[in-house]
């Protein structure tokens, strides 16, 4: 669906957290069902209230393009050769609530097009809310995204389908392979990992010399000559700037073993960001579309602010070459530009906890990562 690649690069688009469901399904015009099950809210309706209060009120219903808003602008200036999200919500009509958990997570089938839209290459499905509706739900998942032309990783009707990786062709014989797992550290339920005779998630119990080499092991099954790899995690807590040591070291392992780039994804705001040997390993990039306006508690995070990755990429060796983060800020439920005093503190605060990484802010309002050796 990107481009073509010119003078040997190839240019992905990365996000974090993609959730249509709940709040935001309700202001698109097929809503399903808005009762919930959390302890304090019983209606997804109440997260659209919350945004209101707070920013102003949302025209329900809204056009599939509204929660992306300035974000499709990004993207279609940027033509990237491929982009990579994680959908972070079941695609079900199904009230079959799982059970032991607070919030869950649906989008009407019929609001699909808030998510075919964006044109996504890949949907990553290795997370704790594909299967908030049970396997019925997510078997309602998968035929839907199938049904939509898109393809998935992470998750699938049993282990091989789930572990595969999505396959997307560049042309000139590239690919990107996009695997994806999800690890119990940022709360998927052991009961979801799939086997070779049940549905569920490309499951990680932990992150370990022994898991990571299992999906070295993949990688090498399935990787070609011309081909790049992303290995997408779901992984960590939701708040928080620190990066456990056992997260940075699986990251490099994969990288050791194969991987291009590492997609990190869980907490609701950006987490550092790391170059090793030539790759970048993104620990966390943060809530992309969400119905958390208005609700508060972290307020020092900003998670109000969120980052479309642009990661460039020598197409024959993998070697990051360039990044380019485009900074948006959510509000009425709709991604608008981020204004100058917050593009600031995003390059400030990422430069200082990624260790010093020089980001720096452009004159057309981006933020760049220059990588050494690079022009």
């Amino acid at each position: 669906m990107g481009g073509c690649m010119g003078g040997g690069a190839v240019t992905l688009f990365l996000c974090g957290d993609v959730m249509l469901g709940r709040g935001v399904d309700q202001i698109l015009p097929h809503p399903g069902d808005p009762a919930l099950r959390e302890p304090w809210v019983a209606d997804a309706r109440s997260y659209v209230d919350l945004a209101e209060a707070a920013n102003g009120p949302v025209p329900a219903p809204v056009p599939p393009s509204w929660p992306w808003g300035e974000a499709l602008r990004v993207l279609d200036e940027a033509a990237p050769d491929a982009r990579i999200l994680n959908l972070e919500t079941s695609v079900t009509r199904s009230d079959a609530f799982a059970p032991d958990k607070e919030v869950h997570y649906r989008m009407h089938p019929a609001n699909l097009p808030a998510l075919t839209v964006a044109r996504p290459d890949v949907c990553v499905l290795a997370n704790n809310h594909v299967l908030d509706f049970g396997r019925r739900g997510l078997d309602e998942t998968l035929g839907a995204l199938a049904g939509a032309g898109l393809r998935t990783a992470g998750a699938g009707r049993d282990a091989a389908e789930a572990y595969a990786p999505a396959i997307v062709p560049l042309g000139q014989g590239h690919r990107v392979l996009v695997f994806a797992l999800g690890a119990w550290s940022s709360g998927v339920p052991p009961a979801w990992a799939a086997t070779s005779d049940r549905s569920g998630v490309a499951y990680v119990p932990e992150l370990s010399a022994a898991e990571a080499a299992a999906a070295v092991v993949r990688i090498r099954q399935t990787r070609r000559a011309g081909d790049l790899v992303v290995v997408s995690v779901h992984w960590g807590s939701n708040w928080g700037y620190r990066v456990p040591q056992d997260q940075t070291a699986f990251a490099h392992a994969l990288v050791d073993g194969g991987a291009d780039v590492v997609h990190g994804h869980s907490s609701h705001h950006p987490r550092p960001l790391e170059v090793y040997r030539d790759r970048l390993i993104l620990h966390g990039c943060g809530d992309f579309i969400d119905d958390y306006e208005g609700v508060s508690g972290h307020e020092q995070y900003r998670d109000d602010l969120r980052l479309a990755h642009l990661v460039s990429l020598d197409a024959g060796t993998g070697r990051l070459t360039g990044l380019r983060l485009a900074p948006l800020r959510a509000r009425r439920m709709r991604l608008e530009p981020a204004p100058p005093g917050d593009r600031a503190w995003l390059a400030e605060t990422l430069g200082r906890i990624s260790g010093g990484l020089p980001i720096t802010v452009r004159h057309d309002g981006t933020l760049r990562l220059a990588p050494a050796g690079s022009g």
